[in-house]
């Protein structure tokens, strides 16, 4: 009688199954029993059910919030606030519903805008302040929003262009005996991406240094970019093809021939502290 009481008991004692707490914790606490489940996920405390909403109502706002278990709706109900706040509502979420969009459009913009100004300091450097200047005054507005942030993006494109490894390729095929796995192509790393926006300054510079006697700035800016790439492509071309023989001559030795080497050695420095 005892055990069938005690199960009487702890069937009809309310268990809220949010906390696990029963009606006699909390004597005063309110109940509710939303959804279609029964037995021991049938109760839970207003206080515990709110908390759970507010949770998943912070996930997801447009979704009806459903019962885990049986997956009935929960009938929630909000209180109307007036017209201004149902207005501030749907202005709260379009926002945020664009948000995302935004956010893409701001990064988009500012990568253009910097586009735009890298192509316009590019034109003045290679040009001259006077004709650079002078140029863009008289071209047209579409010309220069589609023509300057053109320039970083051919830059960009024309670094992917490795010419040295089509020289090399010839060279090894043609006028060097032992074969490796020929040369992967390499993607555009950072280094690559530095090198070709720095492109116009270097190309500038070396117009300077190589030919002073010019007066035309873009003649300078060509001439030196042309003695850069071609000095650069034969500097890394000598210094790939000799990592190449380096690879291509190395040996592996013995493990019995590396163990008799190291005592020979070992005496020899003996010997000759002796």
């Amino acid at each position: 009688i005892k055990t069938c009481t005690a199960v009487l008991m702890s069937v009809i004692v309310e268990h809220c199954w949010v906390c696990f707490a029963t009606e006699r914790d909390d004597p005063r606490a309110q109940w509710l029993s939303p959804c279609r489940c029964r037995g021991s996920t049938k109760w839970v405390h207003l206080s515990c059910l709110q908390y759970w909403l507010d949770t998943r109502l912070r996930m997801s706002q447009r979704q009806p919030i459903r019962c885990q278990l049986c997956e009935a709706t929960y009938a929630v109900i909000f209180p109307r606030m007036g017209l201004l706040v149902d207005f501030l509502r749907v202005v709260d979420r379009t926002l945020t519903a664009m948000g995302p969009y935004g956010t893409l459009g701001l990064l988009v913009g500012s990568v253009y805008w910097s586009a735009l100004t890298y192509g316009a300091v590019t034109v003045v450097q290679v040009m001259g302040r006077t004709k650079g200047l002078l140029l863009m005054r008289r071209a047209s507005p579409l010309l220069l929003l589609s023509g300057l942030p053109s320039i970083p993006v051919l830059l960009v494109l024309g670094k992917t262009v490795r010419w040295n490894d089509y020289i090399m390729k010839l060279w090894r095929k043609h006028w060097y005996e032992p074969q490796l796995p020929p040369v992967q192509p390499q993607f555009l790393t950072s280094r690559n991406l530095c090198g070709a926006l720095m492109f116009p300054s270097i190309a500038v510079l070396t117009g300077r240094l190589l030919f002073p006697s010019l007066t035309s700035h873009l003649q300078r800016a060509l001439l030196g970019g042309g003695a850069y790439v071609l000095l650069k492509g034969v500097l890394k071309v000598y210094f790939k093809q000799q990592l190449f023989i380096m690879h291509a001559g190395r040996r592996i030795l013995n493990y019995c021939d590396v163990k008799r080497k190291q005592p020979l050695e070992a005496g020899e420095s003996e010997g000759a502290v002796d």
